[in-house]
């Protein structure tokens, strides 16, 4: 400081101090050669304490408040030198005011995955991040283990070990609390009341720090595992993959025939489409949709029929398995057959190419 600073401190003698920053945790006063007037005004303001310390020895701790500094406010102070000039002559000592107010939204996180058990996935990698809440409960303890003499203490020359201290203790927290990973969404809140009980006895007796709150905001699985479950999700989502397939075409249709170049390809894919459908659905273990039945072709070489037995078709059969139905009495004159081109089932012996079957078939046997 300068000559003016010198002579400026000859003649201010109020202390106090007002804070614009949001982090500033810790402030000290400055006075030329730190020697404070008998009889200064001290401003102690709402969220502040300030703490006196004489050589490196912490002498008294003022709450809000004004005082005027005579040796009645400052016992502690007149006897370490108050007596050396007999409580007139200005004094040495160093002024540490202390931002008693909560510290919010300060950030924590997992720097590495958090590896443990769960029920449904096994071993999974975690990670995690949130905020907290401190503030100074102990001024003494801050000062004397944090704070040091620096001159201007603010909250990022201590949030990197409170955050170390916060997230081991998760960690060993998380590892044994036995909550499925599904359902860790819906304990958030349980989870940080849990950690600032567990943290918080601490953070006080380490650090004179009260934690006041501790928000768990994400616990997240990594990339890979959260793709897999999205796809599981989607799965679910569509359900019945055979339907699904059938209205991916039915979908399609409109657009094949506004395109009739491209009706070959339409239906190509539609066709695909269904086949894939319907093996997904067997894979999957779910009944996938029987095709539509068609008429089967001829029989190479003769004519195919079907046969009507008990009201259920049969067939098709050729004219060898026709005759050998016939010569064993399964197929009579009055037995329906259908077979390609013909319009309507009709008896048996009507059909040109198969009444030369029943002239050779022995009549029925005479009742006994």
């Amino acid at each position: 400081m300068g000559l003016f600073d010198k002579i400026r401190g000859e003649f201010i003698d109020i202390i106090e101090w007002t804070d614009s920053s949001n982090d500033t945790m810790v402030y000290r006063f400055e006075r030329h050669g730190n020697e404070i007037k008998m009889g200064a005004k001290l401003t102690v303001r709402e969220s502040q304490v300030a703490v006196f310390v004489n050589e490196g020895q912490i002498a008294d701790v003022f709450q809000p408040g004004m005082y005027t500094l005579q040796t009645q406010n400052i016992p502690i102070m007149s006897t370490l030198q108050g007596w050396k000039h007999g409580f007139n002559s200005p004094f040495k000592a160093e002024i540490y005011f202390v931002n008693t107010r909560r510290f919010t939204d300060l950030k924590w996180g997992t720097k590495n995955p958090v590896m443990m058990r769960d029920k449904d996935f096994g071993v999974v990698r975690l990670r995690a991040f949130g905020t907290y809440e401190v503030r100074v409960k102990d001024p003494v303890v801050f000062l004397k283990e944090i704070v040091g003499t620096d001159d201007k203490f603010q909250t990022d020359e201590v949030t990197e070990q409170l955050r170390n201290v916060l997230v081991s203790k998760f960690t060993t927290m998380i590892g044994s609390a036995n909550i499925p990973v599904l359902d860790l969404a819906g304990n958030y809140d349980q989870l940080g009341k849990l950690l600032t009980d567990k943290i918080g006895p601490d953070f006080a007796t380490e650090y004179g720090l009260s934690l006041t709150k501790i928000l768990v905001e994400n616990i997240s699985l990594p990339p890979e595992v959260e793709s897999a479950l999205d796809k599981r999700t989607s799965m679910g989502v569509v359900g019945d993959l055979g339907r699904y397939a059938q209205f991916q075409a039915a979908d399609a249709i409109p657009a094949a025939a506004a395109n009739p170049g491209g009706t070959m390809g339409a239906a190509m894919g539609i066709g695909m489409g269904a086949a894939m459908g319907h093996q997904m659905a067997g894979v999957f273990g779910q009944p996938a949709a029987a095709p539509a039945a068609a008429p089967p072709p001829p029989v190479p070489g003769g004519k195919a029929f079907f046969v009507a037995v008990n009201g259920q078709q049969q067939g098709p059969f050729d004219l060898g398995a026709l005759t050998q139905r016939a010569q064993q009495g399964q197929l009579t004159r009055e037995t329906l057959v259908w077979a390609q081109g013909m319009a309507n089932w009709v008896a048996a012996g009507q059909v040109s190419e198969l009444s030369q079957l029943f002239a050779a078939a022995p009549p029925p046997l005479p009742p006994s």
